[in-house]
């Protein structure tokens, strides 16, 4: 039995849904140092230079290993190729604009109660009750943790238009994580075989940011150190292979609103990563409500 075969046997089974958490929560830590990744240095150029790195690693396996897509498959393709698109301008923008222990939280916090009201409607999935508390906490948390990194912000005498730019750009950010979450549920649903969807995903990210990347590249006056863009580049096409990845076949075996909700758990992870790597200050405040979101994730599953 290959690898796909196993996979089908357990769409819709306790042992699917088990694999589903554990896919969500390896996506969740995965995504957290992902953004990391893209916010250190240029993030557009970042971003471009990662998209290329695992495009180009996609591309073979796309065109030579998977089956085609179908002609059902094609167009949820071009619609996933533009949401993620979109995604990713606008994640860029959030954080050239603002700090990244602010605008990750909100652009990961409205994500998980809009995906939830998505899949109701395009999934037919029912949550109980217990489910819904947990997807509350965990959304009100990150955005309760936004409100207090945004306070912080204010008091130390940000830029407000750029803090303003910085905050609208994080809350469409977190309008598309709902909607590709549920574009990338449905498609990769539909085709029979998950690995193609997931090998033309990934392919189809060399035709989108490194074209800007590459606008923005050629306009540089200051020389660059191509080596660490280089670096970055293939170390965060490799964490995006398995945040994205995994988050996707999560949303084939389980249900799309809580596997949603648990990788929105990333903002632990974020929280940590913007403390020793941007050396941003976490507070008692802070804390409390990372404690919060883990138990909104303890809630789901309980």
């Amino acid at each position: 039995m290959n690898i796909v075969e196993i996979i089908k046997s357990v769409e819709g089974t306790e042992t699917g849904a088990l694999i589903a958490l554990v896919l969500a929560l390896l996506s969740a830590m995965a995504h957290a140092i992902f953004g990391a990744v893209v916010k250190s240095g240029d993030p557009l150029l970042n971003r471009g230079a990662i998209n290329i790195c695992y495009g180009t690693a996609a591309a073979p396996i796309a065109l030579f290993v998977t089956p085609w897509p179908t002609p059902e498959l094609w167009p949820i393709l071009g619609i996933v190729y533009v949401v993620h698109f979109a995604y990713e301008w606008f994640q860029v923008k959030s954080f050239e604009h603002g700090a990244f222990v602010l605008v990750y939280p909100i652009g990961r916090g409205s994500g998980p109660l809009l995906t939830a009201l998505a899949a109701m409607i395009v999934f037919d999935e029912i949550l109980t009750l217990n489910q819904w508390l947990g997807i509350i906490m965990i959304s009100g948390g990150i955005l309760a943790l936004a409100q207090v990194n945004l306070r912080s912000a204010i008091a130390l005498g940000v830029n407000m238009r750029g803090l303003k730019l910085a905050i609208g750009f994080a809350m469409g950010t977190g309008v598309l994580i709902a909607v590709y979450t549920t574009v990338d549920a449905y498609g990769i649903r539909l085709a029979d075989n998950p690995f193609t969807f997931l090998a033309w995903f990934f392919f189809s990210g060399l035709f989108g940011s490194p074209i800007i990347a590459g606008l923005k590249y050629r306009r540089l006056e200051t020389p660059i150190d191509k080596a660490a863009l280089f670096t970055r580049g293939l170390f965060g096409a490799l964490i995006g292979v398995i945040s994205f990845g995994a988050i996707m076949l999560a949303t084939r075996l389980g249900q799309v609103a809580t596997v949603a909700a648990l990788r929105e758990t990333s903002i632990i992870f974020g929280t940590a990563l913007g403390v020793f790597i941007f050396k941003e200050k976490v507070t008692v405040p802070r804390l409390l409500l990372i404690g919060l979101i883990a138990a909104g994730a303890v809630m789901i599953e309980w």
